[in-house]
Order: structure tokens, then C-alpha cells, then sequence
């Protein structure tokens, strides 16, 4: 599954990812591969928690889902690959 992540920078932070199809799922990183690679991680272990809670992992949306959310005006767009073990669906 690919899943949509918005990245975000502001002056003297670190870059911020944002899952939008999996609520309260974020993830951070000095890089914006090291944010990509967190949010993989964050990703895994959200879905993780949703499988232990008996619910199902969330389909990932078209990025133009979200373009006229403005809490994602300044995002730039990514995918973040996460490969689904069965344990998560």
C-alpha cells in the first residue's frame, strides 16, 4: 500500500510528515529521507496497533484527497510504501 504523506518544514525545524488517511499518525526527521524512512516506521507501528485493537488498516487515498485541506496548503507531497505482512489487515 501506498500511502500519502504531506511534508512540512518550517524555518528551524526539523521536516514533519503527516499521514492524512491514518489519523494522529505523524512522524519527523532532520532529512527528508529520514522523515520518509520515520513515517515508515510510524506507519508500521500505527497499523500494528490497529490490528491488536481488531480493526483494519485504513486505504490509502489519492493525494488530491487533501489538496484543499488547508491545514496541508504548503505540504509537499510524497508516498510512503508500506508492505503489508497480513498481521496489519
Amino acid at each position: 500500500m501506498k500511502y500519502p504523506v504531506a511534508i512540512h518544514k518550517d524555518q528551524g525545524s526539523c521536516f514533519g510528515v503527516s499521514v492524512p488517511d491514518i489519523p494522529g499518525c505523524f512522524s519527523a526527521g532532520e532529512t527528508i529521507a529520514e522523515a520518509l524512512s520515520n513515517a515508515q516506521e510510524a506507519i508500521s507501528d500505527h497499523l500494528e496497533i490497529l490490528a491488536e485493537e481488531g480493526k483494519s488498516a485504513p486505504e490509502p487515498s489519492d493525494i488530491e484527497k487533501h489538496y484543499d485541506n488547508p491545514y496541508y496548503a504548503r505540504a509537499l507531497w510524497a508516498h510512503v510504501t508500506f508492505i503489508c505482512n497480513g498481521s496489519h489487515s
